[in-house]
């Protein structure tokens, strides 16, 4: 069970599905503070007890065994499928004391500080995004419950004074971005709660002057002066005196700086539509979706929000009963994609059957571009899956759009075939083909996130088929496109492709190889997309392991996400159970037809020898023998496991052995 513990705020803890775990009595809560205080390190008993009885001149005589009870009972809570006598994984016992082993996103607190901490190297809008969803975490004062307590104090401060921070940096965010007149409001309260920050009255009256309120501005300057001087004899500081002087004499530094135009610019446009267009108007739904896929290209909350509103701009449409409506807002939502596994697997299915439904009802005159547009989306979301029908509406769609000779049509389609393109090992030269003719058609017309697409698509089947002098040139390419048009989820594919190409070149040690996944890793957090993240770090860590030939990773406890099924068995054996092995073989899937196909393959091989399990070994070498001159699992872009061919020997010896 995943345990979510919060702090910002009184001291909680949710469950795999978010509902609130009982923590019994205030002890309990004040043992589970204390230990999330110490940050996964271990904290005496002793010490325990000291802080739990602080206020009382002796701890009582039966202290250490109250704070053994409290702990058991919050195991119980935190744990409640862990069977008796097993040893616990999350609140440890180690030493002379214990420690609560939370994951460093399952803390409120923790995310936080990371997410500011990013914050402060993302591009203006993406930094807005970030600060606005943490600043959303806070349900009250750190350790709200534990205020009186001296080892929540300093830990209490250095959160509270970090989001002080948070609040402060969002609104010089706003005011780059020229959004003053947002920003207003919250500085307005902040100055009011905490009247002695200097830089927050500065933020203030600079973003009162931006939406054309000078006499506010001074106003604010004049009150935080007499406020600093009445109530700490103090005078306000340079920055304060100077913006001061500087609103008087109305700097032109004062202004927006280069983004302020395009603001205003958006500011009149959407004003303009909104006072034009009527807010049930049809035209408002096209636009959204417009918005909408923009939107997705900018990655985070960006990505996450588009994906949200985007089956609700459906619903919206099919509500009205315009079938060409709705095959207009379901078509004009291409967002190249790269990945072959959904995000959000119940929202595709449900995008796949709205599209299939408005394809049906669409009339016989309608045009065809938007029968080609439904047609790219089937075969996009029904991406990974072992349904015909995919692949038979990427055909469709690209047959249309090259009649039709429409270049951002054919895109799209051509997205979809590639999608399509995984239902047997090997098929790299076909794909990178695809990404050729992305490449140049994408060039010719303007289509800069389809050009990107295009890189992606030939960096993965170069790596398949071990041309990294190739795969470089196009991950350069991509990142240089990716920073003209402001694209920043192209960097996590480029990174995690350069890691790869570390461990295939063999120059690296193991645990340098390690640190540069590790730090790729780190790029998919806020990115976005759950269907590419989950379980992807351990794999990518067990193909590092296996290519150099260690045994596999020996954590029982990784969470290996959609890949745990064929990581299993390996795991198991470096475990010394080859009787669980056996049995976790035996109950394998298929793998998925998507870009891991060779490397979940090659890992039921290698276990399936492992074990002497002859029929699976049979099953591998058949589906792997398309792919002998391809690299296992680099075709990806993300990970490696080396030659196919090399496994493909190996169970071919194995094969030959005894029956």
């Amino acid at each position: 069970m995943d345990v979510a513990f919060g702090v910002l705020g009184p001291v909680a803890a949710w469950d795999g599905a978010g509902d609130a775990i009982a923590l019994k009595g205030p002890r309990h809560r004040a043992v589970l503070a204390r230990l999330l205080v110490a940050r996964r390190r271990v904290v005496p008993v002793g010490r325990l007890v000291e802080d739990l009885w602080a206020g009382q001149d002796e701890p009582p005589g039966d202290a250490v065994g109250a704070v053994r009870t409290f702990v058991a009972a919050l195991r119980r809570a935190l744990e409640p499928e862990r069977p008796p006598r097993t040893p616990a994984r999350l609140l440890v016992t180690e030493g002379p004391g214990y420690a609560l082993r939370a994951e460093p996103e399952a803390v409120d607190a923790w995310r936080f500080e990371r997410a500011v901490t990013a914050a402060g190297a993302l591009p203006d809008p993406h930094a807005l995004a970030r600060l606005e969803e943490a600043l959303g975490w806070w349900r009250g004062p750190a350790y709200a419950d534990f205020g009186e307590e001296s080892w929540a104090r300093a830990e209490r401060s250095r959160l509270g004074e970090l989001r002080l921070h948070a609040v402060e940096r969002r609104a010089e965010v706003q005011l780059a971005l020229g959004q003053a007149a947002e920003a207003v409001p919250d500085l307005d309260a902040h100055v009011a709660e905490h009247p002695w920050r200097e830089d927050a009255w500065r933020l203030l009256a600079l973003a009162l002057y931006r939406t054309g309120r000078q006499g506010d501005a001074l106003a604010v300057l004049r009150r935080a002066r007499t406020l600093l001087v009445e109530q700490l004899g103090a005078d306000p500081g340079p920055a304060l005196r100077r913006l001061e002087a500087d609103i008087l004499d109305h700097a032109p530094h004062l202004d927006p700086g280069p983004g302020g135009p395009a603001e205003r610019v958006w500011a009149q446009a959407t004003a303009a539509y909104d006072r034009t267009v009527a807010s049930g108007a049809r035209a408002r739904l096209e636009s959204t979706v417009g918005l909408l896929r923009d939107l997705a290209v900018t990655g985070g909350g960006g990505l996450e929000a588009a994906r949200r509103h985007r089956l609700a701009a459906i619903t919206a449409a099919a509500e009205l009963g315009d079938t060409e409506l709705t095959a207009r807002v379901i078509g004009a939502y291409d967002v190249p994609a790269i990945w072959t596994r959904v995000d959000d697997p119940q929202q595709a299915a449900d995008t796949v059957a709205a599209a299939e439904h408005t394809l049906a009802a669409l009339p016989s005159d309608a045009h065809l571009a938007a029968r080609a547009r439904l047609l790219a989306t089937i075969a996009l979301e029904s991406r990974g899956t072992r349904s015909a029908r995919g692949p038979q509406a990427a055909r469709q769609a690209e047959d249309i759009a090259r009649r039709l000779n429409d270049p951002a049509l054919l895109a799209f389609a051509l997205n979809g075939v590639f999608m399509q393109t995984f239902h047997r090992a090997g098929l790299a030269p076909q794909r990178d083909e695809i990404g050729a003719e992305l490449i140049a058609l994408s060039a010719r017309y303007g289509l800069f996130t389809y050009e990107v697409l295009g890189h992606l698509v030939r960096l993965q089947s170069r790596s398949a088929l071990a041309d990294f002098t190739g795969a470089e040139a196009h991950a350069t390419a991509a990142d240089r496109l990716a920073d003209r048009h402001e694209l920043p989820l192209v960097g996590v594919f480029t990174h995690w492709y350069r890691a790869l190409r570390l461990a295939e070149t063999g120059r690296a040690q193991v645990a340098e190889v390690e640190a540069a996944y590790r730090d790729a890793a780190r790029r998919l957090d806020g990115a976005g997309m759950p269907g590419l993240e989950r379980g992807l770090l351990p794999l990518g860590l067990l193909c590092v392991r296996l290519r150099h030939g260690r045994p596999a990773q020996t954590d029982e406890d990784t969470d290996w996400g959609p890949y745990e099924p064929w990581a299993r068995p390996l795991v198991l054996l470096a475990h010394d159970r080859p009787d669980d092995a056996r049995a976790a073989l035996r109950s394998l899937p298929e793998p998925p037809r998507d870009l891991m196909f060779e490397a979940l393959w090659c890992l039921a091989g290698r276990a399936a020898i492992g074990v002497g399990d002859r029929d699976m070994m049979e099953r591998a070498h058949a589906e792997l023998t398309p792919a002998a001159a391809e690299l296992a699992g680099a075709g990806s872009g993300l990970v490696t496991l080396g030659p196919v061919a090399r496994y493909l020997d190996e169970l071919a010896v194995a094969l030959r052995g005894p029956r």
